[in-house]
């Protein structure tokens, strides 16, 4: 008889022992489905000395697995991954394990799934969510909850339509082969300076071996096409490539390039696929089929078959950490899943993360560097506006040189971007008679207005209500103002004062999907678009060489609060969005509005001195003990009911932690003390580097009894103060 150890697919348990059935075999990585309980739970057969040894089960206690799953197993260096990820994060590796078993890895990619998509006939009994399913739908096909998801509806309306006819069953097919990437189809025409960055990548690929580069360009320098040749290399030898993107609205263009110089698109893997994408793509790419994959941070965990190189593209992003299950970070996974798997780990930035040239000054990253813009384009040249001195207009958000640089651009035939990193209309609602505030019921959070849609909406847990029409608290009518701008705000000023200029505002309510993002880009480079209003959506990866001026409505927004790296963030956005502008052959100019023109980020950005801003920050960081150069740890208690939280915060805080070096602040309401209706309390650790901080947290952890209605949320390098 036969045994085998699983990690199952939860985060409440860690590896159980089972009898493999007679007949069967089950080695290392095998991908299963066992019984616990009266449930059938999906696993991968472990290594027994993994994860610390269970209480030893006697050979006739031990149950059946229900079936080995025909897929490729679960090869150690992923394995490796799980653990050290479970280890370092501080995380249950089930709960890790799941990134890389999603549901379509247990279906049979030849049997196919029934879709639904629009017959074009209108049901005799139109209801308004009918109206809107139909309208959201379009052309689109999904199953049932797919469609009602994106339609924003219940899944019973989906099901309505189907029934009176105005939804037909497609039969959708998971088998279909992927298309074979050409790496001669149509090399790139390089630069010397390109040409020399892409054979350094593309000895890399070949050497097969890790290693971690930090490709610096300047933005509009080519990046791309250079990584696009270590690619090249990787699929000329036989194996695999992953794109890492930071936004899945970016995936649908670099689709469309990477179709250029390798004559097929891509595979995708992102959030936004249908149910028989992803289970035909999680496959293409177990089995090797799949050569090149672009996709979001949860594509680093998939089973690839034969990976050669790793790519992180916008690498200094902030949104490649997740803020919730496993608290990851993207760039340093695939920089130790390049470690375990022997391949090297290309990041590509125009304004680095700290963090990655502390490694290169370490001589842990190599650093190749394209200093210069392609074909002759020049960067943009900036200049602050100081809003003390030449306000806007009463009421208004753009100031007077801003406006006659929209209005000089408009008469030349050139396009413009408004960069605000904040959706909606306005952040807050207020009542003019008895100054309330409307507030999230369920988060200590504003309620955002979006006037396009007409909703309050709060951007932490999703709740939507209809603007009151009386205030709450007095119930004055016609007293609740819009206080500040949004996108949606500076938009309307925009059309007031150019009733002529077409415009398109970009943020993830509008570009909610790749298809949405490429009907954007289509649009744009037509000529179809004359000034583009954006949130950080529009920052990175856009290249629309007829835009030649960005302005920048509010510089000192993303100054604001208590981050740590507030000031590394704003330069890193405001040149990447300054980035935009001239990448042809007419020149950019970008304009930034700001109240504090002297403070050393804004003086950086406008003098373009990138290297003194990063040296300065370096040296603040180095002084504080701050990351890189320090650790912190966040531990976030959160419960429904205030006093438990309360009460297990205060009871962790009196079981801090004493050491060298080690100090720990709190416990304290979190700044965003209550989410999704749970009260929040936090404490922080801060330690040096090489302090045992995991260590520390388990045993301090283990040291309390938890009580069922409190939850323990460990957010190891934390880059959410909230």
């Amino acid at each position: 008889m036969t045994r085998a150890r699983v990690l199952l697919l939860t985060a409440a348990l860690g590896p159980l022992d089972y009898r493999v059935p007679q007949g069967s075999e089950a080695p290392l990585g095998s991908v299963v489905i066992a019984p616990l309980g009266p449930r059938r739970i999906g696993g991968v057969v472990w290594e027994d000395e993994s994860f610390g040894a269970p209480d030893p089960v006697g050979d006739n206690r031990l149950r059946n697995l229900y079936e080995i799953v025909p897929v490729p197993p679960i090869a150690a260096p992923l394995r490796r991954l799980v653990e050290w990820t479970s280890d370092y994060y501080l995380s249950p590796p089930g709960s890790v394990l799941r990134m890389l078993l999603p549901g379509v890895a247990f279906a049979d990619a030849r049997r196919p799934i029934v879709e639904y998509r629009a017959t074009g006939e209108l049901p005799a009994r139109m209801t308004p969510q009918r109206t809107v399913a139909l309208g959201k739908i379009g052309a689109r096909q999904g199953t049932v909850r797919e469609l009602a998801k994106l339609a924003d509806v219940s899944e019973a309306v989906i099901r309505g339509l189907v029934h009176v006819g105005a939804l037909e069953a497609v039969s959708a097919s998971a088998d279909q082969p992927c298309p074979e990437p050409d790496p001669a189809f149509a090399p790139p025409d390089l630069s010397a300076e390109q040409t020399a960055a892409a054979a350094q990548l593309r000895a890399a690929v070949a050497a097969a071996r890790f290693e971690t580069l930090l490709l610096d360009g300047v933005t509009g320098s080519g990046k791309t096409e250079v990584y696009m040749e270590a690619i090249a290399a990787a699929v000329d030898a036989g194996r695999q490539a992953l794109v890492l993107l930071p936004e899945i609205a970016l995936t649908e263009p670099m689709l469309t390039r990477f179709a250029a110089r390798f004559g097929c698109e891509p595979v995708a893997w992102h959030s936004g696929l249908r149910s028989t994408e992803r289970r035909r793509a999680w496959h293409a790419i177990a089995s090797g089929e799949a050569r090149i994959v672009v996709g979001a941070r949860s594509a680093l965990f998939l089973p690839y078959a034969r990976l050669g190189v790793i790519v992180v593209d916008e690498a200094h992003e902030t949104s490649f950490k997740q803020e919730d299950g496993v608290h990851y970070h993207a760039r340093d996974v695939a920089v130790m899943r390049g470690y375990f798997e022997g391949l090297p780990v290309i990041l590509a930035s125009a304004t680095p993360a700290l963090e990655s040239l502390a490694q290169v000054e370490a001589g842990r990253y190599r650093h190749i560097q394209l200093p210069a813009r392609f074909g002759g384009a020049t960067l943009p040249d900036l200049a602050a506006i100081d809003m003390r001195q030449d306000p806007p207009d009463r009421g208004r958000w753009l100031a007077p040189p801003l406006v006659d640089a929209l209005a000089d651009r408009l008469e030349k035939g050139e396009q413009s971007l408004l960069f605000l990193n904040r959706r909606g209309f306005a952040p807050l609602t207020l009542c003019r008679t008895c100054g309330h505030r409307i507030q999230c019921p369920n988060c200590t959070a504003w309620m955002v207005e979006h006037r396009l849609v007409h909703r309050l909406a709060c951007h932490h847990c999703g709740h939507v209500m209809p603007p009151p029409r009386l205030c709450p608290e007095c119930e004055d009518e016609d007293s609740l103002v819009a206080c500040g701008p949004g996108v949606e705000r500076v938009a309307d000023e925009v059309a007031l004062r150019f009733p002529e200029a077409r415009t398109a505002i970009v943020t993830s309510d509008t570009l909610w999907s790749p298809a949405r993002a490429a009907e954007f880009v289509a649009n744009v480079e037509q000529g179809l678009v004359d000034i583009i209003i954006g949130t950080q959506l529009v920052t990175k990866g856009y290249h629309f060489p007829n835009l030649t001026l960005v302005g920048v409505v509010d510089a000192d927004l993303g100054l604001d609060g208590g981050d740590l790296r507030a000031s590394e963030r704003t330069f890193q956005q405001i040149a990447q969005v300054a980035g935009r502008a001239g990448r042809g052959v007419k020149p950019g100019e970008v304009l930034i509005q700001t109240r504090v023109p002297d403070a050393p980020v804004m003086a950086a950005l406008v003098a373009g001195d990138r290297d003194g801003f990063y040296a300065a920050e370096a040296a603040a960081r180095r002084a504080a003990g701050a990351p890189p150069y320090g650790r912190f740890a966040a531990l976030v208690i959160s419960s429904e009911d205030i006093e438990v939280a309360r009460g297990v915060a205060q009871r962790l805080g009196a079981k801090a932690p004493v050491a060298d070096g080690l100090a720990v602040y709190g416990p304290a309401p979190a700044p965003l003390a209550m989410l999704r209706g749970r009260h929040r309390f936090r404490l922080l650790l801060h330690a040096p580097r090489s302090f045992d901080l995991q260590g520390t947290i388990r045993a301090w952890v283990d040291s309390i009894d938890w009580p069922a209605k409190a939850r323990l949320a460990i957010d190891v390098d934390p880059y959410s103060f909230v």
